[in-house]
């Protein structure tokens, strides 16, 4: 059944590409695959940590809010303390990870609804990394472009080569493993994993630093793509880490989901927006277009829930 779900989503991907290729000049052309490419990667971290929060019956609404300060993060120290690029990074994913950790506290032990949890959160890590940055874009320079230069021989950046790398541990883990198998217990029926002797709260936590983490990863991502962090970085993010999430066949309502999927539903995405963007449509046009997608998304999970 997946694999048809993945061979449906692939004949989708297929037909936007041929649709948008008839439509427009340029479609096929190095600089449009270069530009999905290199806008690729933040997408798809965000994606499949929204992945294991829906599968677990939650949802992250803060993920682009922690792409941004983890971006402001990392441009602070870098230019103001002259912190290693290195150094910089980890202390950036550290402070995600416990802003993660505190959704996942609130989410499980305090049995607080995620969507308003992260909501809070999403206002509060937006205003911090506003106050860190001054509200300024602030330019970091070459020190981290190169991570988005094609490595010789492979044709793909470092950063994508590390969103594959994701994708492809993130399915192992959800399909090969005890708890992957888990996490889907939770989400289908939490009591019924407690009473199997699961502890869900453990690894509800886990799973919401896991989606903090992937997002600190997209704002390196970010950073290294425009060479300086912005405060505005990530605002909707989450509303089309949702829609790939929900395209690729995970469940609005938990104990269902693949990252196969998902990462089909990125690319589903980011050739939607490449291509109408292509085409001349305006932002408000796109943002219209976005939003009946996501819509559709939502009814076709209803859809496959009844089936």
């Amino acid at each position: 059944m997946q694999f048809l779900k993945s061979y449906f989503l692939l004949i989708v991907l297929l037909a936007l590409i041929g649709f948008f290729a008839l439509q427009t000049d340029n479609f096929f052309s190095f600089i449009t695959l270069s530009t999905i490419l290199s806008q690729l990667p933040a997408l798809t971290f965000v994606a499949v940590g929204m992945t294991l929060v829906l599968i677990v019956g939650g949802i992250d609404l803060s993920v682009g809010a922690l792409m941004a300060l983890s971006s402001a993060i990392i441009g602070i120290l870098m230019v103001q303390f002259n912190m290693p690029f290195a150094l910089a990074t980890a202390c950036a994913l550290l402070c995600v990870a416990v802003v993660g950790a505190s959704s996942g506290y609130l989410s499980s032990w305090m049995r607080l609804p995620s969507f308003i949890v992260t909501l809070g959160v999403l206002e509060a890590a937006r205003g911090l990394s506003y106050v860190i940055s001054n509200s300024q874009t602030m330019y970091v320079g070459p020190k981290v472009q190169g991570l988005t230069d094609p490595i010789a021989g492979l044709g793909i950046s470092s950063m994508m080569l590390l969103a594959f790398l994701v994708v492809i541990v993130s399915h192992i883990v959800l399909n090969h493993t005890v708890f992957g198998r888990q996490l889907i217990a939770i989400g289908s029926n939490r009591k019924a994993a407690l009473m199997s002797g699961i502890k869900a709260d453990p690894k509800v936590l886990m799973v919401f630093v896991i989606s903090a983490l992937l997002a600190g990863l997209a704002g390196l991502a970010n950073l290294s793509y425009l060479g300086s962090s912005d405060p505005n970085a990530g605002i909707g993010l989450e509303l089309s880490a949702i829609a790939a999430a929900v395209i690729g066949g995970t469940s609005l309502m938990g104990g269902r989901g693949t990252i196969i999927g998902t990462f089909l539903g990125v690319l589903i995405i980011a050739v939607l927006d490449s291509g109408l963007a292509q085409m001349g449509m305006s932002e408000p046009a796109k943002r219209m277009i976005t939003g009946a997608v996501i819509i559709l998304a939502v009814l076709l999970d209803k859809w496959r829930v009844k089936q």
